[in-house]
């Protein structure tokens, strides 16, 4: 009998690397900075649950990418999806993929889309801030300022739009964590749990791989 769980690992398992410092990633950094400076500074390889997931999300942005592109729905035109952007600083580099960029036909406006995938659409009632930073970063970084946070629940495609302003000082912001990131790694120096001292970040800690790391570095 063919064990399909081990055909699924198989097929999606890619070889680990170790980050470099001095490049760093849009998806991470509204992540606790704490996290963040483990995943460098400690790498682990991505459990093949947590990578099933992340397959999840790739099929369900490959979906809307179909719904873009079809011909069944005129109201918009994909221009570019998956292209990559850069960010280049003295001393480090900010890179990643944009999900999608559309055309609105109606207004003419050109608009960034995230796509984020849930697995109950009915408690997402407003974006998440770390998924706001991500598309407010690439907002500044392409020049397109209308943006669009997506979220789709997995069990039957019912999804929730926000429709995200570019705010150019969030931006910068979300530009000195990264510089903040870069500094901490450079100078070996733990930064501080951010999620265990911020009240909308304390979710983080449940999901964390690093928490247990992360606790004894705090006694």
């Amino acid at each position: 009998m063919i064990d399909f769980n081990k055909l699924i690992d198989k097929h999606i398992f890619r070889e680990h690397r170790a980050k470099k410092i001095g490049r760093y990633y849009p998806s991470e950094i509204g992540s606790c900075l704490r996290k963040t400076w483990y995943s460098y500074k400690y790498p682990r390889e991505v459990e093949p649950d947590l990578l099933k997931i992340f397959e999840v999300g790739n099929i369900m942005h490959d979906f809307v990418v179909e719904v873009l592109k079809s011909e069944r729905t005129p109201e918009v035109e994909l221009l570019k999806s998956e292209f990559p952007f850069k960010l280049s600083f003295k001393d480090f580099l900010v890179s990643g993929r944009v999900d999608d960029l559309i055309l609105i036909k109606e207004s003419s406006r050109n608009v960034l889309v995230e796509v984020k995938s849930c697995s109950n659409i009915s408690f997402v009632k407003k974006p998440q801030n770390h998924h706001v930073m991500q598309l407010q970063l690439y907002m500044h970084a392409i020049g397109v300022h209308n943006g669009l946070l997506l979220y789709v629940e997995k069990s039957n495609l019912q999804t929730k739009i926000f429709e995200i302003p570019h705010d150019e000082s969030r931006s910068l912001e979300i530009l000195e964590r990264f510089k903040v990131l870069h500094k901490f790694l450079t100078g070996n120096k733990l930064p501080d749990a951010e999620a265990k001292n911020k009240e909308d970040m304390k979710w983080m800690c449940k999901f964390c791989e690093c928490k247990e790391r992360c606790d004894k570095n705090e006694k």
